[in-house]
């Protein structure tokens, strides 16, 4: 049952996303340049392109490969709250210890 929830929160999420988006233009290229990952700031399409980082996150959040395609450019903060409870603020940390981690 909360894997339906889960799809359905991130189904509106994909349509909705333009609403959540918000101005994170000063933190995205600091990331980026430094190659770090980020659960705020690093998109989850860019997340997805390293092994490490996915292979993570797919083992935190085993049902979020089905949904890829409608959450590529969100990050993982801005899906957490429509997430039933799937990325709560500990999963969160524990994926950014993970992020922080990998070289």
């Amino acid at each position: 049952m909360k894997t339906i929830a889960f799809a359905a929160a991130l189904a509106v999420a994909a349509v909705s996303a333009p609403a959540f988006a918000q101005d994170h233009a000063g933190h995205a290229p600091a990331a980026a340049a430094a190659g770090k990952l980020s659960v705020e700031t690093t998109p989850i399409g860019d997340i997805i392109k390293n092994e490490k980082a996915k292979a993570a996150l797919e083992a935190a959040v085993p049902q979020i490969p089905q949904f890829y395609d409608q959450i590529a450019t969100m990050t993982l903060a801005q899906i957490a709250p429509m997430s039933q409870g799937a990325l709560d603020d500990a999963k969160l940390k524990e994926l950014q210890a993970k992020f922080d981690e990998i070289k």
